[in-house]
């Protein structure tokens, strides 16, 4: 009998593929390689002779792969809140290429990988491979155990969530006035403050800033035994500047329907910068590291 096995060189071509979609599915790079070795595993020992489409077919095994590994995360026992106490913000990295991985999710979209991470992995896997790599929800639907209906729905539920579309558990926590200015206003200045704090112009971050400008940092931020309060564009800009290294893995995204930034290393979210802004430019941030607080936030992408 004559079996039809997966070449190497094959397989390398779709890696890069295969790898994009591991990536958005599980939100680390390290993982994503992990699934995609994993899939090489498997597609090797395959008889693909009946497999008119490769491409199709080693998606919906990475696809696989990927829902296992994100449901065993589900089952892995919860960090207790206490452990905040002595946990910063953002700690040691934990495997893989910080440098490349801080490429990549700028590439694909903090904010996106944010959302995604809040999704059940059912809801995540129907969104990703069929929103952003055009899997038909035929071939989607076995991977998850339901119907191509159910699976439609889990992927319009999944969209809505993206785009902002509902509610997060127990409203918001953030604890600022809204803005006085209006969206596009909001991307700008935010934008701009990012942009400042990458490329450490200190003057151009001190030029977005109010001069009377407060900001707010949680305990959880640092960690600190008390919240952390700055006043003044001077001190906040310097500060600013002090955690450049925070920016690469931070980008835009709408907090509780206005424009601030999220920070997340590996696909989960760390932080977020709650911006106030006046026609006088940003009069409050705050820094919300507490993982209660964050739960409270509803974090979407913001319109391209």
């Amino acid at each position: 009998m004559i079996t039809h096995s997966l070449s190497p060189e094959r397989f390398e071509a779709e890696r890069p593929h295969l790898r994009a979609v591991a990536y958005r599915v599980l939100g680390s790079l390290s993982e994503a390689d992990d699934a995609v070795q994993e899939t090489w595993l498997r597609a090797a020992g395959a008889d693909l002779g009946a497999v008119e489409n490769l491409g199709g077919w080693l998606t919906t095994v990475v696809g696989r792969v990927c829902l296992n590994m994100l449901r065993s995360r589900r089952t892995r026992p919860e960090v207790p809140l206490d452990a905040q106490v002595t946990e910063p913000a953002v700690g040691p990295w934990e495997g893989g290429d910080p440098e490349e991985e801080a490429l990549l999710a700028d590439s694909v979209g903090v904010a996106l990988l944010v959302v995604l991470d809040t999704l059940a992995p059912a809801e995540r896997l129907a969104f990703v491979l069929h929103d952003l790599f055009a899997v038909p929800f035929d071939d989607i639907a076995p991977l998850i155990e339901r119907t191509p209906a159910t699976t439609r729905q889990l992927a319009s539920r999944a969209r809505r969530r993206v785009k902002g579309g509902s509610p997060a558990p127990g409203g918001s926590s953030s604890g600022a006035p809204a803005s006085g200015v209006d969206r596009a206003r909001q991307r700008e200045v935010v934008d701009a403050f990012l942009a400042a704090t990458r490329g450490g112009d200190f003057e151009a971050l001190l030029a977005l800033l109010h001069p009377d400008v407060v900001l707010s940092a949680d305990r959880f931020v640092v960690p600190t035994p008390q919240p952390v309060t700055v006043d003044g564009a001077r001190p906040v800009a310097q500060g600013a500047m002090a955690a450049a290294g925070r920016a690469r893995f931070t980008g835009l995204a709408l907090l509780d329907g206005r424009v601030g930034l999220v920070m997340a290393s590996q696909g989960r979210l760390r932080l977020a910068l709650v911006f106030t802004i006046a026609e006088g430019g940003i009069t409050g941030i705050d820094l919300v590291a507490d993982r209660e607080r964050l739960a409270g936030i509803e974090v979407a992408v913001l319109d391209a």
